[in-house]
């Protein structure tokens, strides 16, 4: 049965699949303003391409390219508009004033914050890989080989691994 290309189809398809929007601008965004935006960017996106989407790929593939594409983009403007600061978020200064948590998620904090520094391709990789896609699958979202796939994760991992082990010693 063909996708009927209408605004009732569009939302049905934006609402069942809403977690890899936000997924993806939570990987991109620090600020909770920008989040808003960028889920907007790529809401807006979705839609624009949504008559063009071609039913031989998976839906969720064809999200994740235009959600990451979108980030990426997004990305690279607000870096180059205000220069990365880092703000504490509201999310660590409540593990901070939780003191005994603090220890079990400054680890997840941290891995979130070494993943957020990644590159932008490396950054979507590790989205994918964690979200426990395939390497086939990741490889078809990002435009690239399942052996690059396999041999950048590796890549990344023990850069994560050596972040980690500088930061404990």
């Amino acid at each position: 049965m063909p996708l009927l290309r209408d605004a009732v189809q569009f939302l049905n398809v934006v609402d069942a699949n809403k977690g890899i929007i936000y997924k993806v601008a939570n990987a991109y965004c620090r600020d909770k303003e920008s989040r808003k935006d960028l889920v907007q960017e790529i809401t807006l996106q979705l839609w624009l391409a949504f008559p063009k989407y071609d039913e031989q790929f998976m839906l969720t593939t064809w999200i994740y390219r235009i959600a990451l594409n979108v980030s990426i983009s997004f990305f690279r403007k607000q870096v180059s508009r205000d220069k990365i600061n880092h703000p504490l978020t509201d999310e660590i200064l409540t593990l901070m004033a939780d003191g005994e948590q603090l220890d079990v998620d400054s680890d997840l904090i941290m891995l979130h914050e070494f993943i957020r520094q990644l590159k932008e391709l490396d950054r979507a990789l590790m989205l994918l890989y964690l979200e426990g896609r395939s390497q086939s699958e990741i490889a078809d979202i990002l435009g690239i080989t399942a052996s690059n796939v396999s041999t950048k994760v590796g890549r990344i991992k023990e850069q994560l691994r050596q972040k980690f082990t500088s930061l404990k010693s």
